[in-house]
């Protein structure tokens, strides 16, 4: 019997039910327009909020992926609700959202557990986490069929995001692989300290320098709470060849409610291989 990891915040940050989260993906989709990125894309960061807060950004990051296609998608996020060292990959067979099922790539799970004894397969950080299911729908109105590999980065330490992001490209090299870190930005600030915290860590990211984006996220100037899956990343699309960075939509809750007492950040990017 396959072990599939059910849909937990369907009906809570996206809808439940399949033709609605269907015109729902897809007129978020719509809305968004292309923009004409140069070069082979390696990664992505989007955010995982619920749609009508996030949904516009996320929608940005995917809206790029029209056409294409991959053997795998490897999805990296934050642990929201479990404490633990390392990085855990879902140990079952599937995930499940109203749109149906998408496998877990065997092959590329079994070379990532190979390369780096930090990864190990757990449940730990999946059973009720969001950060990574809340991509899916949009991945499955813009790929189709694809296979996954679903990552949380726990204790999200220097080691584990540098690690962990050699071990990805070790295992994409030479493939058709799509990496995609999942992250908020600052969480309940006044809108205006809000976009100042942000600005630092989309300067980061524009400048493709995960290095000093994770040096500023341990010393807690900046915040993002998959900091480390973005930094991961980075790191992997560099090794990739990925040699620029375009950063393409960013807002908070504020823009979207009007309420600018407590927002919470969003930002979109593409790491690209120009030559």
């Amino acid at each position: 019997m396959a072990r599939v990891r059910n849909a937990v915040v369907a009906g809570s940050f996206y809808d439940s039910d399949p033709e609605h989260l269907r015109r729902e993906v897809d007129f978020l989709l719509n809305e968004q327009t292309a923009p004409k990125l140069k070069g082979h894309l390696r990664g992505l960061v989007s955010p995982h909020a619920g749609y009508m807060y996030s949904g516009s950004v996320a929608a940005s990051a995917y809206r790029v992926l029209k056409g294409s296609s991959y053997e795998a998608v490897l999805l990296v996020g934050p642990s929201h609700r479990e404490y633990f060292n390392g990085v855990t990959i879902y140990p079952g067979d599937a995930y499940l959202t109203p749109l149906g099922q998408i496998p877990v790539n065997e092959e590329f799970r079994t070379a990532l557990l190979r390369q780096s004894p930090i990864i190990q397969l757990s449940e730990a950080g999946h059973r009720a986490e969001h950060c990574l299911e809340v991509q899916l729908p949009f991945l499955q109105r813009v790929l189709g069929d694809f296979s996954i590999v679903p990552m949380i980065i726990g204790n999200q330490t220097k080691e584990y995001c540098m690690n962990l992001g050699k071990a990805m490209a070790a295992v994409a090299r030479k493939r058709n692989v799509l990496l995609v870190a999942s992250s908020d930005l600052s969480h309940y600030h006044p809108y205006d300290d809000a976009v100042k915290l942000d600005r630092q860590v989309i300067h980061d990211v524009e400048a493709f320098n995960e290095h000093e984006l994770m040096d500023r996220l341990v010393d807690e100037r900046v915040e993002a709470c998959g900091g480390g899956p973005i930094v991961a990343v980075m790191h992997a699309s560099k090794l990739l060849g990925a040699n620029r960075s375009h950063v393409l939509l960013y807002n908070n809750s504020g823009d979207v409610t009007g309420d600018r007492s407590a927002v919470v950040g969003y930002c979109s990017a593409a790491f690209l291989q120009t030559s």
